[in-house]
């Protein structure tokens, strides 16, 4: 094992496992011989969970018509494997829920995760995408590597914030010359340790460097694409200053037409604020 891999693995190994709820909920979603019932069954041994998975089916984020009065309602309307990985967002906010940091302000971590999230998912809407939840999942979890380093590398974090504004160098950027690897490389080994799919750990691991991920390159443009619109429109901000470059070969990889964009910003508005508020609602 290389050191930078040593380095990664002590860092991740720090970070809490995902909650069991989830992992029976993927178990089922994954079992063919399983029922709604049955995933409402584990949904429910996480009261707050099926509480914020039915805010959710009746707010902005998904605007259905009329009023979704059951889990067994929201799981038909939005699938078993979109609900799974709204579940998997929601647990893995809690996780992180209680970290605090005078380096960065977490409110704006979480909007600009929220927001990136929310465009990413957008963006796949458009593309026609059978699950543009898992964009969801990769946008807002494409920074959760600087959250493992803000918590288990803080001086390195101070360290790099402070060079990255004074030398106007990319925070990323910063982090790999400081500590080897940077914030999207240890949010893909955290997710990988989680057994969380290929795609959304390639988002997160080549949300900047989107056009080296290989099969992988649609999600990760997508996350990127996201990413930088968010930034550009100053929905939060996980600690840096600048705007990222937008890769145009990124673009060019969604294959969509730049009139996509204007709606996809105004349908973010009208989702950011109900979003914000359900994801972000304590556990308890």
């Amino acid at each position: 094992m290389t050191v930078r891999a040593r380095e990664l693995a002590a860092l991740v190994d720090a970070v809490p496992s995902l909650p069991a709820v989830f992992l029976r909920l993927t178990a089922v979603v994954d079992d063919p011989r399983s029922a709604i019932r049955d995933m409402e069954e584990v949904v429910y041994e996480d009261p707050a969970l099926a509480g914020r998975l039915l805010r959710l089916a009746n707010s902005a984020y998904f605007g259905f018509p009329g009023h979704v009065d059951s889990l067994s309602r929201a799981i038909t309307l939005v699938g078993t494997r979109q609900l799974r990985d709204l579940a998997l967002a929601t647990s893995v906010l809690d996780l992180f829920s209680g970290v605090a940091s005078d380096v960065v302000s977490m409110a704006s971590f979480w909007r600009h995760s929220v927001a990136t999230g929310l465009l990413a998912r957008a963006l796949a809407t458009w593309q026609r995408e059978a699950n543009a939840e898992q964009f969801f999942v990769a946008g807002l979890l494409h920074d959760i590597g600087r959250l493992v380093l803000l918590i288990k590398a803080n001086e390195s974090m101070v360290q790099a914030l402070e060079r990255s504004r004074v030398d106007d160098v990319l925070l990323h950027v910063v982090e790999r010359d400081i500590l080897g690897f940077d914030h999207a490389a240890l949010g893909n080994e955290l997710l990988r340790q989680w057994n969380l799919p290929p795609a959304i750990c390639a988002g997160v691991a080549f949300h900047h460097l989107p056009m080296r991920a290989g099969a992988n390159i649609p999600t990760a443009a997508l996350v990127h694409v996201a990413d930088v619109m968010a930034n550009a429109i100053a929905f939060g901000s996980s600690g840096m200053d600048a705007v990222p470059p937008l890769e145009d070969a990124a673009w060019l990889a969604l294959g969509l037409p730049v009139s996509v964009i204007k709606p996809s910003l105004d349908l973010v508005r009208q989702q950011f604020s109900d979003t914000m508020k359900i994801m972000m609602e304590p556990a308890g």
